[in-house]
This record gives structure tokens, C-alpha cells and sequence, in this order.
């Protein structure tokens, strides 16, 4: 289960049963219910550079007069498929993709279903683009922002030869997704790590793409302020560690302080050392170059900028300034 709230009130009951069943089966699961929540973050909660703060308000700005112009001065009259507002939010791990989708949403003043690919994914034929449109449902009668986590699942690459069930299925999947897209006339958030994953078809349609980059310099020291509560006793000095540790997310930056913070009341300390900080980044970055070895596809998922420029050639996608 994602952040989205989805709910199977018969799930455990079936489960038994569910695993027995052939992937080719038929047979469909009870109807889930997709719940929207409360937006978690505000815009002030994120540390971000300021083109890219900029960004998100011109989007928000643009959402919140849409009844205005669309409805009020008449436009839906002469633009009636002008009011969808597709915004996908991409860049490395750990940079506040996630936290800028529920800060959007409650500026807006509306709640956020938050969807991940495993919320709708279904081993019943046909199962997958039923549970898609039940999100997309969901969002419309509940007001919500509708918001698609990990969004390269299910907005990836179409199967051009296709030779099996799955093929056929996923193609579906896509081709229900561009659909929906296209007739839902609201806000959709999209946020990936690995943009280049897109099937053109989706860069289309989606109106505005933003870049999170890793934290600069500014950045990094305000996101270690932030995280170092003034309560915590500690030696740490913010500008030696901002200049010390290029190279990590806000994500990364939260854990350190978490993990020495612990690793110091273990150890009965009378405060957290910065050198424990520092043993905490450091264990962060060779995981991190651990996992980039073993994993033989990180090049090739790596966020292309070359991508996203042939794609906005071709479709004239908007970027924002910070990828230019």
C-alpha cells in the first residue's frame, strides 16, 4: 500500500485464495477503494533553489484561477481542453518530489490521493486499467489532487513487438492511462526518478516538467538547520558540514542526523558529536556507490537532460528554467 490510502475490506480473507490463482486468471479482486488525505507538507517546509520554488508557484498560481478564467471569463468556451494541468516533478532521489506534491495540494486548499504503481497493479487480465480508472474516479467525486508517485511505472515505454499476454496487457494499461489523461480536466501531479523511462505519448500530455537537482551549497546548509532541532545537543558547525558533503539529497541529509542522533543516546553521550554526523553521511554515500555497483541498470536509469530536450523539441513540452 502506497501513501494513497487504498482499502480491500475482504482483502485478508482472499488472500489465501489469491495466491492460488494462475497470473493469467480472470477472475477479478474486490473492488478497492481509493481514499485521498490530507495534504502532509507545506511550501515553506521545502528547502529548494529559488527558480525552482518559482516554478511551483507559477503552477499552483495557474490551478488556483483556473475557475476564474475557465469558468468566470468563459474561456472553457473557447479552450474546453485547455484545463487539464498535467505537472511531473523529476530529478534525483531524496530532493522533495514527494513533499512538493502535498505542499501544491494544500496551498490549493484540497486534499491529495496519492497513488503508486503497486496500488493498481493487478495479476487479473484486465484488472489493472479498471483499478486506474477507480483512481481517477476517486480524485473527481472527492475534489482531490490526483498524484502519481514513482510515475515511470506506469507512464513508461509502450511494447512495440509485442509476443505474450503481458505485452498485450501492459500496452492496455498505457493506452487507458493516455485516455483518462486526456478527458480528466483537473490537476494531476506526476514525480520520477527516471524520466527517460516516458513514453513520448505521456511527455505530451503533460504540460510543465520540473527539475529537482541535488541541493547547492545554500541549500544543503538551510536543510541541515532544519533538520538539527535546536533542542539536540550538539557540536556541529553547519557551514563545515554544508561544504564537507557535496553530492546528498534533503533525504540524505534528514537520516544523518537521525542516525547519529541515536547512535549518540546509545552510547550515553552527553551530546551529538559532529564527527558522528559525519560517520553518518559517509555510511549514506557507500551504500549508496554499494548500490550503484551492483546494480547493472543504474546508468542506463540515470535522469537524461538529453531526453527531456528531444522530447520538448519534438512536442514542445515546457521546461522550467533550472533545465534549460
Amino acid at each position: 500500500m502506497g501513501i494513497g490510502k487504498r482499502v480491500n475490506p475482504t482483502q485478508e480473507n482472499h488472500e489465501s485464495a489469491d495466491k492460488a490463482e494462475p497470473s493469467t486468471s480472470k477472475k477479478p479482486k474486490e473492488e478497492i477503494i481509493y481514499l485521498p488525505e490530507e495534504p502532509k507538507f507545506l511550501l515553506d517546509d521545502i528547502v529548494l533553489p529559488p527558480q525552482v520554488k518559482e516554478k511551483i508557484l507559477d503552477v499552483v498560481e495557474y490551478a488556483k484561477n483556473s475557475r476564474l478564467v475557465f469558468e468566470t471569463w468563459g474561456l472553457e468556451e473557447t479552450h474546453k481542453y485547455s484545463k487539464r494541468i498535467g505537472i511531473n516533478l523529476y530529478g534525483a532521489p531524496g530532493t522533495g518530489k514527494t513533499m512538493a506534491a502535498h505542499a501544491i495540494a494544500k496551498y490549493l486548499g484540497r486534499k491529495i490521493l496519492v497513488v503508486n504503481y503497486a496500488d493498481i497493479e493487478s495479476k487479473y487480465v484486465g484488472e489493472t486499467p479498471k483499478n486506474i480508472r477507480r483512481v481517477f474516479e476517486a480524485a473527481k467525486n472527492s475534489n482531490s489532487i490526483l498524484f502519481f508517485d514513482e510515475a515511470d511505472a506506469i507512464l513508461s515505454r509502450r511494447v512495440t513487438n509485442m509476443s505474450n499476454a503481458t505485452d498485450v496487457s501492459v500496452n492496455q494499461t498505457r493506452s487507458v492511462m493516455l485516455m483518462l489523461m486526456n478527458e480528466f480536466q483537473d490537476f494531476i501531479i506526476f514525480a520520477t526518478n527516471f524520466i527517460e523511462n516516458f513514453d513520448p505519448a505521456f511527455m505530451r500530455r503533460i504540460s510543465m516538467h520540473v527539475k529537482f537537482d541535488l541541493p547547492d551549497l545554500d541549500c544543503r546548509r538551510r536543510l541541515w538547520q532544519m533538520y538539527i532541532p535546536k533542542k539536540m545537543p550538539n557540536n556541529v558547525n553547519l557551514d563545515e558540514l554544508s561544504e564537507k558533503f557535496d553530492g546528498i539529497s534533503g533525504s540524505d541529509i534528514s537520516n544523518a542526523v537521525l542516525n547519529a542522533a541515536f547512535k549518540a543516546a546509545r552510547r550515553k553521550m552527553p551530546l551529538v558529536d559532529k564527527n558522528l554526523v559525519f560517520e553518518a553521511v559517509e555510511d549514506i554515500l557507500k551504500s549508496r556507490q554499494a548500490n550503484e555497483v551492483g546494480n547493472v541498470t543504474v546508468t542506463k536509469r540515470k535522469v537524461s537532460e538529453e531526453y527531456v530536450k528531444a522530447q520538448i523539441d519534438s512536442g514542445k513540452v515546457k521546461l522550467n528554467k533550472s533545465g534549460e
